[in-house]
């Protein structure tokens, strides 16, 4: 560290002619004084120190500084980073000028375009001035070999980034790198880790320190197809149809036809036609019916097609259980209707369903009826209550020794803690709406009028009309293509009574509403569900559902209800043991998506357990071990909860056990995803416009190396680091002129003069 070191004024005219005349006074007045004095030697020695005492105010008044200039020894630095992500393996750069062994018009990847930059040689012309540290944006502490025989000559691979962080690279330069001049930054533009980039270049530009993007890969995708998901459920029961909706991205200029195959295991392969429209994403579905319970894995494919680029993208696997199913559902209706004798007996011949009923049977002394699946009192005991995964409120309220409070009470915190299903099916004669101001209020997803509580009746049939969400929802899947199952609900028999429903709630979906009625917020929504909790809500808001048996027997009736409870069941039992239940949401998460981890405890008398150590031990695909602790959230319903956030894709398995009981349950999740960055994807050179504007650099191609080393070469060098003593406020001269104007009072004293 060279140091230079001189005395600095920042004098005016002015100060310097008052200066002048200040010195020069008492100078003159001084020695006039001394002569008259006889010339004595202690009047001498007073003037002397009064002049020297106004001379020091005239400098200060001056403002000196002492400067002192460190210069560095070791020369600027430009830091050239490039991208070795996987997505730079993407061929799709033309180059202008193709080398001898490459045919012309012939693309080659986006590493290859680049890899002039990265050659040492490139640099040669500015390292006379300055120096180039070449480093990959994966790895940071790694810097690249001198020349590409060096690089040839090492063994270990060059290790590739799985994500790209362009921010994290660019603010470590500005936090730590001396003496940085400039920053070249070589890459497709595409960043999927870390905060956005542009912070980083503002931190530059705040250094003066200009970023210099290099931007390669085509913005244009490529010629191919995708398939970009395949939501396999988690499990599924044996002898029920699977229906796994798929979705094909496409950026083909034609329409393909193609085969999408599933293979289970190795053991059947299911295939079907589809038609992918072009440059634009299309949205399939394949069934399965499982025969034997048992582990699967799901094999999902397209063929590759012409002119498809990228091979590696057409194809998905993941795992289902198939599971003897046995769901427990609770019916709760007041008198016998129609809708509620057809609901039981399509629950009841439905294998994998075990169905409660409860009729009051208001104005008569006994409840319940003459079957076996008849029970005679609703359920007082959490632990009775919790064992149903669905409960049906038919028009059933708390008048007429019906619902108790207590009762309410119950329901909700099943559908909030247990994950359970409340299914909410008003009839004309309006009881429902004594529950609205009890606990179950807060579950409805729709506002209901009050002033027409027995609902809407007509001679003319109203029909439902399914909305966008309805559309796309597995509830009111009826067939299996998109436009069949329009058709259907077009088709089915329509009702004569429906609920007076003002309006959904936020938060809610609204399935299907009234074909022609509406009021101020639109068209009256009868089909309608929400999430509350940990459970679901579904409002039907007629009671002529029956009726959609009519010429076709159960074919429509049987399939949507059979549908509407395993959808609400489904989270609720994935994974199950003796005195612990594990859930969790999403099912199917995506890589770095925030799990929540949800498990029902109950001890050893079978009580729900409200205080316990509960640890869920998860098992990544790469073998490491994360442990999370469920934290009970002091409700009576034993809900202990955790959150996780998956860095792996693939199969977790997951072992959740609890101290107080020794009780332990294994399970898993699959997540989605890909842990490396895609092949295929668009450049995204706006990215790197953006940095090079805000850092006040330059955005150039991979063939402007020429424009790149002339705007760093004539890039002015950093100034030398100043320090500044400023003299004129320093301490130290204060209490100099202190001590002058001190002694020289004194002496004044001591000769008489005062």
């Amino acid at each position: 560290m060279r140091i230079s070191q001189h005395l600095s004024f920042a004098a005016t005219p002015l100060s310097i002619i008052v200066s002048v005349i200040a010195i020069v006074a008492a100078a003159v007045l001084g020695f006039m004084a001394w002569r008259r004095s006889g010339y004595a030697k202690s009047i001498g020695l007073l003037e002397l120190a009064r002049l020297a005492i106004i001379s020091l105010v005239a400098v200060l008044l001056n403002q000196p500084e002492w400067i002192e200039e460190y210069r560095p020894e070791n020369r600027p630095m430009v830091a050239v980073l490039f991208d070795d992500s996987a997505s730079m393996e993407t061929v799709d750069v033309v180059p202008t000028t193709p080398s001898a062994d490459q045919r012309d018009g012939a693309a080659i990847s986006r590493e290859e375009a680049i890899r002039p930059w990265t050659n040492r040689d490139t640099w040669r012309r500015i390292e006379e001035r300055l120096d180039v540290t070449i480093q990959p944006l994966g790895d940071r502490a790694k810097e690249q070999p001198a020349s590409a025989d060096q690089a040839q000559s090492q063994e270990e691979p060059a290790v590739q980034s799985n994500r790209t962080n362009l921010a994290a690279p660019l603010m470590e330069l500005a936090d730590n790198a001396e003496q940085l001049l400039g920053v070249v930054l070589i890459s497709d533009g595409d960043w999927n880790e870390g905060p956005p980039p542009v912070e980083a270049a503002s931190r530059l530009r705040m250094r003066g320190v200009p970023i210099f993007t290099v931007a390669t890969g085509s913005a244009n995708r490529l010629p191919d197809l995708e398939l970009v998901s395949a939501d396999v459920p988690t499990f599924a029961a044996t002898g029920k149809m699977v229906r796994i909706p798929i979705a094909i991205d496409s950026s083909l200029p034609r329409e393909v036809s193609t085969t999408v195959s599933l293979r289970v295991s190795d053991q059947e392969t299911i295939t079907k036609e589809i038609r992918v429209a072009p440059m634009s994403r299309t949205f399939e579905s394949l069934s399965w019916k499982p025969a034997v319970a048992g582990d699967y894995s799901l094999e999902i494919s397209i063929p590759l097609q012409d002119q498809e680029a990228i091979e590696t993208n057409n194809q998905r696997t993941a795992p289902i259980s198939i599971r003897q199913e046995q769901l427990k559902v609770l019916i709760v209706e007041s008198t016998p209707r129609w809708e509620y004798r057809y609901l039981r007996n399509a629950l009841s011949r439905d294998p994998g369903v075990e169905v409660a009923c409860l009729l009051f049977h208001p104005g008569l002394e006994k409840a319940g009826g003459g079957s076996q699946d008849y029970i005679k009192a609703f359920p007082e005991e959490m632990g009775e209550l919790s064992e149903f995964d669905v409960v049906f409120l038919g028009d059933v309220g708390l008048d007429d020794g019906q619902l108790t409070e207590a009762q309410c009470e119950l329901l909700k915190g099943l559908v909030e803690h247990q994950a359970s299903g409340l299914v909410l099916m008003p009839g004309f004669q309006g009881r429902q709406f004594t529950l609205l101001d009890t606990e179950l209020g807060e579950l409805y997803p729709v506002v209901m009028d009050p002033s027409q509580p027995d609902g809407w009746g007509s001679r003319e049939s109203g029909h439902f009309e399914l909305t966008e969400r309805g559309r796309a929802s597995l509830l009111t899947r009826l067939a299996d293509s998109s436009e069949e199952n329009l058709q259907v609900w077009e088709d089915l028999p329509g009702f004569q009574w429906y609920a007076p429903v003002l309006r959904s709630k936020a938060g809610s979906e609204v399935l299907a509403v009234h074909n022609e009625m509406s009021n101020q917020h639109g068209r009256l929504p009868l089909l309608v569900t929400r999430t509350f909790g940990a459970g679901k809500v579904l409002f039907m808001g007629t009671d002529g559902a029956w009726r959609w048996r009519k010429g076709v027997e159960d074919k429509y009736h049987y399939r949507f209800w059979g549908q509407v409870v395993r959808w609400m069941a489904y989270q609720r039992n994935m994974a199950k043991g003796e005195t612990m239940r594990l859930y969790y949401t999403p099912d199917q998460p995506d890589l770095r998506q925030s799990m929540t981890l949800s498990a029902h405890v109950m001890d050893s008398g079978g009580e729900p357990m409200q205080q316990g150590n509960v640890v869920a031990q998860i098992v990544t695909p790469s073998g490491a071990t994360e442990t999370v602790r469920l934290l009970s959230d002091g409700d009576r319903w034993g809900v202990f909860q955790g959150r996780f956030t998956p860095r792996e894709p693939g199969s977790h398995r997951v072992l959740l056990t609890c101290e107080q009981t020794s009780a332990s349950l294994q399970t898993g999740f699959f997540v989605q995803g890909q842990l490396g960055e895609p092949i295929g994807k668009p450049a995204r050179p706006d990215v790197l416009q953006e940095l090079a504007v805000v850092s006040r650099g330059r955005a150039v191609q991979a063939d402007q190396i020429n424009e790149v080393l002339d705007s760093l070469a004539e890039l002015p060098l950093p100034p030398p680091s100043i320090r500044r003593l400023q003299l004129w406020s320093h301490p130290l001269c204060g209490g100099l002129l202190i001590l002058l104007l001190g002694g020289f009072w004194i002496g004044r004293k001591s000769v008489g003069l005062v």
